[in-house]
């Protein structure tokens, strides 16, 4: 799944008003096909945000989720809503957006994927998560620290960022949101193997933390990049022969790697448009992997995402 942004820090669930169990819950939670998938989330996600549980009845975590998630939801009184899909029955939606583990949760908002975590998450950071979807106030101190971290990565300014990540692991050395954050750091440099370094001090059991897998997809991109050549050769190969897939894959992934993330994505969905089977679908799932390590609310992720949805929902 790919690199959603990491839930705010846990708060309390607004208490439920006893007069609203009826009419104010109705139609806030809904199970959905892939036929409906447009009408019930694509569509529905331009009214308020909803969430997409991608479960399975084999999957135990996913019991565990499902009605924590409900709960909350409900709580909520209508600010989100919760649409479910059963991947064993209804494997395409999930199938084309990259989910490989469940329970997946993605938030979709305007029309577009946004957000979303993997796994069964405790009460309280299933009420964060959808109280910052929802428009809920600021976490504390330290999210308010990581959140400008990741601007200033955003903006190019790596070794202020990881200034900043570093103040925060000296007061939270396990935090992995600013452990990841100082990986990513170190890959914007270009020192890849600080950024490898880094990244084997993710503690057993966690490197499938959204933060730290997005570090490391991050990294194998710019290392692929690293070892493509020069992006004018590529240019040159794809002006001589335009049907040349492989050489539009690997001008991406350079492209990608000198920071010029909407043409890589362009020259990606490009190739999906023309054909979809290639390399095994290989230009959708490199670009998922490009979403995943660009970030949810990456400019780039966002108009990409957009890009992709009108051709796999079209």
């Amino acid at each position: 799944m790919s690199g959603f942004g990491a839930p705010a820090q846990p708060m309390a669930a607004p208490a439920p008003e006893p007069a609203a169990a009826g009419a104010e819950v109705e139609g806030l939670i809904k199970d959905t096909t892939t036929r409906d998938f447009v009408k019930d989330v694509i569509e529905e996600s331009k009214n308020q945000p909803v969430l997409v549980d991608f479960w399975a009845t084999w999957c135990g975590p996913c019991k565990q989720l499902t009605p924590v998630l409900e709960k909350v939801v409900k709580a909520f009184k209508g600010k989100v809503k919760l649409v479910k899909m059963d991947i064993d029955k209804y494997p395409e939606v999930a199938g084309q957006l990259g989910i490989q583990s469940i329970p997946a949760i993605v938030a979709f908002d305007k029309g577009q994927g946004i957000d979303g975590f993997m796994g069964a998450l405790p009460e309280s950071q299933v009420t964060a998560f959808i109280e910052k979807l929802a428009g809920g106030k600021a976490g504390p101190d330290m999210t308010e620290a990581l959140a400008a971290a990741d601007a200033a990565l955003v903006e190019g300014d790596a070794p202020g960022a990881a200034g900043i990540y570093a103040q925060v692991l000296g007061v939270e050395p396990d935090n992995l949101h600013a452990l990841a954050g100082l990986a990513r750091c170190a890959i914007e440099t270009g020192e890849l193997e600080q950024a490898k370094a880094i990244l084997e001090q993710v503690p057993a059991g966690k490197e499938n933390d959204k933060a730290v897998v997005a570090a490391k997809a991050a990294l194998e991109l710019a290392e692929q990049a690293a070892d493509l050549g020069p992006i004018h050769e590529l240019e040159h190969k794809l002006v001589a022969n335009p049907a040349d897939h492989q050489a539009r894959f690997d001008l991406a992934v350079a492209l990608n790697g000198a920071g010029r993330r909407d043409e890589a994505a362009d020259h990606l969905l490009d190739i999906f448009k023309r054909d979809r089977t290639w390399n095994d679908d290989g230009a959708r799932k490199q670009l998922v992997q490009f979403f995943e390590a660009w970030g949810p609310m990456d400019e780039a992720t966002l108009a990409g995402r957009r890009k992709l949805s009108s051709l796999l929902f079209r």
